[in-house]
């Protein structure tokens, strides 16, 4: 029952969600994951601790889906495991704890049997992957403005409006009423009483320009570069909406405002000094713009990393030095999967990222086995286990500091990466030749 949890989590969070959006597909995900958490946080605990395991799952559950706190904790921790995700509160989804009352049913069927414990330590990993899959709820889009005498509103496509009555300095949200509903966005605008100022949108470029002829000529205003653009790119990869879609100006004392309707992005605004300011969306944690997604650079990192390890480890194997190098090539291979697919084939291919985590886990084990049982030397080993983190530092943070701005250019970050892995991998092998020296045949 526990791995039928899982396939329905699969098959409803990668198919069903993305072809029928919707109340159905959401409450499935929620009962579904119900279902396999107790027994996933059970292996917490080992021995018989599932009435704990079946509590904590309800607790956190509820915590999470009737609190902004726990949904931004949970949005943060989902972001480090499965990408840039963002979980929502929603009281509605507490429908769905009476699937904890299956799920203690179930386990209380699946423990009479001895093996119980062991298959579901098998399934771990591809239910890791299915319980992530459920994480990145679809975010809102900002998609027009409007002035309403000193109002300024922003509609948002999850049929809620961001209101500011200062300017753009502060905002509220409030439920849209059906009757109310937006107008066609304006893509430009002129300042009030100021016809030749005018600023309009250019969505494939996301960016705002400004005329200050009436729209004869324009210049940026409000500039992206194309480094810029692959980062907004990757912070909401996948689906539409992350360019500006609408604005309006607003006079004020000594100036305008403009307040731009950026998409996913969320709201963005130009005060009366002149000064742009990226808002995202108010009033909570999520008013950070969110994470941008470097997983693919992240796995590529962790892929060098395993090489490290097992290369360091295999080179002061003495016994059983094919066999080992034979699963640690097959452990390098389902890392090289997983990186494959986020590289190649999207977020869709389940089964060549199933297959890449059991490769993964299973050459892992087989070769913790075999470095014990063959031998290996201290300091290759240690070679291997200190030079690992350092590989994965080595390429990972320089994409890291690119995802903030520095450095700006993704070209640079590639060379920085570059140097410092080629940095490590040689210290690495002098240390194992000067071993391999000392030690002599």
């Amino acid at each position: 029952m526990t791995v039928a949890g899982v396939f329905v989590l699969l098959v409803n969070d990668h198919l069903l969600k993305q072809a029928w959006p919707g109340f159905v597909t959401g409450k499935l995900s929620d009962v579904a994951g119900l279902v396999v958490a107790p027994a996933l946080l059970a292996l917490l605990f080992w021995r018989r601790a599932d009435l704990a395991a079946t509590a904590l799952a309800g607790a956190l559950f509820t915590l999470v889906k009737s609190t902004e706190t726990g949904a931004e904790v949970a949005s943060q921790v989902w972001s480090l495991v499965a990408g840039p995700s963002r979980v929502l509160a929603d009281p509605t989804d507490l429908l769905a704890l009476p699937a904890l009352a299956l799920a203690w049913w179930v386990r209380g069927r699946s423990l009479r049997t001895r093996s119980s414990r062991w298959r579901i330590v098998a399934a771990m990993p591809l239910t890791v992957l299915a319980v992530a899959a459920t994480s990145a709820d679809h975010m809102p889009a900002a998609e027009s403005v409007e002035v309403d005498g000193d109002r300024i509103v922003v509609h948002v496509s999850s049929g809620q409006d961001w209101i500011s009555r200062d300017g753009g300095a502060t905002w509220s949200e409030i439920d849209r009423v059906m009757a109310d509903e937006p107008r066609r966005p304006q893509s430009a605008a002129c300042v009030p009483r100021q016809a030749t100022r005018c600023y309009r949108v250019v969505p494939d470029r996301m960016a705002v320009q400004q005329s200050d002829d009436g729209g004869k000529t324009w210049r940026p205003s409000w500039p992206t570069s194309g480094d810029d653009r692959e980062r907004l790119r990757r912070t909401y990869s996948g689906g539409h909406g992350h360019h500006p879609m609408g604005l309006a100006v607003v006079p004020r004392p000594g100036g305008h405002d403009v307040v731009v309707a950026n998409g996913r992005d969320g709201i963005l605004v130009r005060d009366a000094q002149g000064t742009w300011r990226r808002v995202g969306w108010p009033g909570s944690a999520t008013e950070q713009v969110p994470a941008v997604d470097v997983s693919l650079e992240r796995n590529v990192a962790l892929f060098l990393a395993a090489c490290m390890l097992f290369g360091g480890v295999g080179a002061g194997m003495r016994q059983f030095h094919r066999v080992y190098t034979g699963f640690a090539i097959f452990a390098c291979l389902g890392f090289f999967a997983m990186v494959a697919e986020a590289a190649l084939l999207g977020h869709d291919a389940l089964g060549l990222v199933a297959l890449g985590v059991v490769a993964a886990v299973l050459g892992t084990l087989v070769c913790l086995v075999l470095a014990f049982a063959g031998r290996a030397r201290p300091v290759t080993a240690a070679v291997g286990v200190v030079g690992a983190p350092l590989v994965y530092a080595a390429v990972y943070l320089p994409f890291d500091g690119w995802a903030g701005g520095t450095p700006e250019a993704y070209e640079a970050a590639v060379a920085i990466a570059a140097a410092l892995t080629v940095l490590v991998l040689v210290a690495g092998a002098a240390l194992i030749r000067n071993d391999a020296s000392r030690s002599g045949p």
